[in-house]
Parts: structure tokens; C-alpha cells; sequence
């Protein structure tokens, strides 16, 4: 089942993520893939080419996904060899139930069903070896569709770097599937990708000085990774935004002078806030904290292949009648400030107040010391959030394995306060890596309270 690299000399290497902000993230992420069998073809998703394709992808292509991460005092290091495989589990089911009923548990988010299990997302020395990358293909006893159920450690690669490589292993799993043996050396990818976040420290301006409004220090106790269950019971809504729709919002986004995104994020966080403050006028003087997650690639000259987890989640607060009174020209404007300061010197000084950070956190804990430990802002508890992520120019529907695009790729179901995932839709199909106009979808978590349908701008997203 698998593909030996021939290399003439054993060889480790290694490179840090405790270096940049890749560390914070030690989280899995899960996304469930549908294709659907519509020529009835009996090698639909073939698993032995599925697996080998993936086993050659790691081996030849991203070893690191082979690897694994090696905790050692204050570091914390991507390690992979050429005669040692941490190789992605691979593993099937196969389910007598139709495709109408697959098609509900995936848009329910059943990742109980599709999605592989892993173990804790946590890096320290005592941790066993973490998988980088695990898949769940289900068959159906119909033949009628598949289900790739796959998960990713978040430190080794961001949405980013982690579409690309599904990408990658499409298009091998269509190069292998096209020869008679499974053994070829001639194999390519589209995205050849690189490894290893290089040093950034030329763009750092030393006079700068920035409000690193991103991270928020707390007591070294109450320090979490990972979101905490909001007390409110929390919904999640589909939201679709038309190409007629998104015209109007590119139409005001250029009467203020920003961009899409900004403009999108600024109708969502200020008609959220003004439903939140007219069901819950006591919620007035509560803080309300923007956050959106950018990645930095282009200000930082970095190849856009380059697989890392590199995103910085830019960050604005206000309360929430504030934000609710604010005038949506000054709403887009406060926006695009908050999206655009990623500069280079910016998210060369941001890496810089974690590393800096992490070292003073060590030293505590080395020293028996109640210090401060650092967290990601939009982690922390906030009496309201919009967390912003946008997914839409990836190449998502774009991932043909040979039998066309999918027919539904489902995000997990994020049960957090203010989540917002800005999603492409099948319809945005293309070629290669070009997305043809299209509606896209959101993907937003809210408190129950929260109607969005008395919102008159976000009334027309809503779906029902």
C-alpha cells in the first residue's frame, strides 16, 4: 500500500514553530467532503489508489505531514525522516443508507459518522506522537457517493496550506488512477509546496510601536488553547449571499473606499450587535470583540505555497451599543483599519511579543513564579464576539480525484459565540484554481436570541 522514497542516505530535519505563532493553534480541524457517483462507475473512489495516493503525497511531496511534533524545553519542532513515517491514517466504513440521508447527517455536521477520530490537539514531551493527518472515507452499499471525512493538526498548516494540499493529493490520486501500476516516479503536483516559516526579522522596523490587541494576557491558570462553551445556547444559521446580493455590498464597499471583506464584516458585526442590544438592552455597556483571521503571506514575501500556520487574528473592540450606533461608512472604515494594519513590521512585531512572551513564560514556570500566559484575544471570554474567517478563494470545489468536484464540502460546526466562516459553494466549480462568479455562504454561530431576520441588510442571506 505504500510508496518507499529512495533517498541515498538516512536524514532527519527539523524546524521550529515556537518561532511564530503556529504554536498557539494546537487544535484539529475537520472538514467532510461529498462526491457523489453520478455515471454509476463501479471503481468510484477506488480506496487502495485513495490511500496509496495520499501515503506517495506525504513521502515524496510533505514529509513533515509523515512527521511529527517533538516538544524539548522552550521549543517545539516539526521532526521528519526519510526511514521513520508517522504515515496519515487511512481508514473506511461502508453504510447501507441512501444518499438523501448521507447528504442530511453531513450538512448536520455528523462528525461522529464521517470524521476520523483523533486524540488530543495538545504538544508537550509527555504527549504521545500526534497525527498530522487523518481521513474517513465512507462508501455506500448503493455505490451512489462517497464521504472523505478528513482532519489536520492546525499547527503544521492553516486552511491555507491545508486546501492546497488536498488539492495536491487530487491531482496525484488522478495521476496514479490514469497508469496500470501505482509505482510511478514521474509523479507531480500542481502547488509544489515548502516548509518551514523563514526569518522574517528584515522587516522589522525597531521604531514602530504597536497594540498588540490580537493576544490578551491572563493569570497562567485560567490560560485555555481552545474555545470555551459560550452559556448561552448557541445556533448555528446557513446564510447564503447571492451574486446580486455581493454586488451590493461590493457597490458600498467601493463608496467607502474598502474592500469586499471589510465591508461584508462590517454589515455582519454591526447589525449583530444592534439584535443583540434590542433583545438585551442590558447588554449596552458590554464588550463586543472583532476579530479576523489574515494571512500574512504576501506582506511577508512568502511563497503562497509555503506550508505553515502563519495566520494573525487581527482584532477591534468596542461595546456593543457603540458598535450598534456607529454609522456604516465609519463601521467599514474601523473594519478595513483593523484587516489592513497586518503589515509586515506589524506581523513581524506580533511574532516577535509572542516569542518574547513564551520565553518570559518559561521563566515563570522555571522559577516557581504566578506570571501571565499568553492567549489568542479571540479565545478568551468576551461577552460578544464576531470571529471572522473567510475560506472563499480556496480551491475547495475545485478537488476532483477523478470523478468530478464534490458535491457538498461541510466546515465543522463551530458552537461558539459569534463564528463566522465566509464559504465557497459548489456552484464556484472553475477551473484550476480560478473561482467563477458565484453565491457564497456563511456559516455563523449566534445566541438563540439573536434573530438575524429582523436585520433588514442580512435579511436577504437568510435561507430559512
Amino acid at each position: 500500500m505504500t510508496n518507499d522514497i529512495n533517498t541515498p542516505e538516512n536524514y532527519e530535519f527539523r524546524y521550529s514553530i515556537t518561532s511564530n505563532i503556529s504554536y498557539m493553534y494546537q487544535v484539529y480541524c475537520s472538514y467532510m467532503m461529498v462526491y457523489k457517483n453520478t455515471d454509476g462507475r463501479k471503481d468510484f473512489m477506488n480506496p487502495e489508489i485513495l490511500q496509496n495516493s495520499l501515503t506517495t503525497l506525504v513521502r515524496k511531496h510533505y514529509p513533515p505531514v509523515a512527521g511529527w511534533f517533538e516538544s524539548c524545553n522552550d521549543e517545539i519542532e516539526v521532526v521528519f525522516r526519510n526511514d521513520k513515517f508517522n504515515d496519515p491514517s487511512f481508514e473506511t466504513q461502508t453504510l447501507d443508507m441512501d444518499y438523501g440521508t448521507v447528504m442530511e447527517h453531513v450538512q448536520a455536521s455528523d462528525e461522529e459518522l464521517f470524521v476520523p477520530k483523533y486524540p488530543s490537539p495538545l504538544i508537550d514531551a509527555d504527549s504521545p506522537i500526534n497525527p498530522m493527518f487523518l481521513v474517513k472515507a465512507t462508501y455506500l452499499e448503493s455505490n451512489d457517493a462517497v464521504v472523505l471525512g478528513v482532519t489536520y493538526h492546525h499547527s503544521l498548516m492553516d486552511g491555507s496550506a491545508f486546501w492546497l494540499f488536498i488539492y495536491n493529493w487530487a491531482s496525484l490520486c488522478n495521476q496514479m488512477s490514469a497508469e496500470d501500476g501505482m509505482n510511478s516516479t514521474e509523479h507531480h503536483v500542481p502547488c509544489p509546496p515548502s516548509f518551514g516559516l523563514p526569518s522574517i526579522s528584515h522587516l522589522h522596523d525597531p521604531e514602530a510601536k504597536f497594540e498588540h490587541t490580537e493576544y490578551t494576557l491572563v493569570d497562567a491558570a485560567d490560560c485555555i488553547r481552545a474555545f470555551k462553551p459560550s452559556t448561552d445556547t448557541i445556533k448555528e444559521n446557513i446564510l447564503r449571499i447571492s451574486v446580486d446580493e455581493q454586488h451590493k455590498i461590493r457597490d458600498m464597499a467601493k463608496q467607502y473606499g474598502v474592500s469586499f471583506t471589510a465591508m461584508l464584516c462590517a454589515v455582519f458585526w454591526r447589525e449583530m450587535s444592534r439584535i443583540r442590544l434590542e433583545a438585551r438592552p442590558s447588554s449596552a455597556s458590554s464588550t463586543s470583540l472583532f476579530t479576523c483571521a489574515v494571512n500574512p503571506r504576501a506582506q511577508l514575501a512568502l511563497s503562497s505555497f509555503l506550508c505553515a500556520s502563519p495566520v494573525v487574528n487581527l482584532a477591534a473592540s468596542k461595546t456593543i451599543e457603540e458598535i450598534a450606533k456607529m454609522d456604516l461608512g465609519d463601521m467599514a472604515q474601523l473594519v478595513s483599519h483593523t484587516i489592513t494594519k497586518g503589515t509586515a513590521p506589524y506581523v513581524c512585531s506580533s511574532m516577535d511579543f509572542l516569542v518574547a512572551q513564551r520565553k518570559a513564560e518559561i521563566e515563570d514556570e522555571k522559577l516557581g513564579r504566578k506570571g501571565k500566559k499568553i492567549m489568542l484575544a479571540y479565545v478568551c471570554p468576551v461577552p460578544a464576539k464576531c470571529t471572522v474567517s473567510s475560506s472563499r478563494n480556496f480551491p475547495i470545489y475545485q478537488t476532483d480525484f477523478g470523478f468530478g468536484s464534490p458535491e457538498y464540502v461541510r466546515p465543522p460546526y463551530l458552537p461558539y459565540d459569534g463564528c463566522l466562516r465566509i464559504w465557497p459553494t459548489p456552484e464556484s466549480r472553475g477551473v484550476g484554481l480560478n473561482n467563477k462568479e458565484a453565491p457564497l455562504e456563511v456559516y455563523l454561530s449566534q445566541p438563540d436570541y439573536v434573530d438575524l431576520s429582523r436585520s433588514p441588510l442580512l435579511r436577504p442571506f437568510v435561507t430559512g
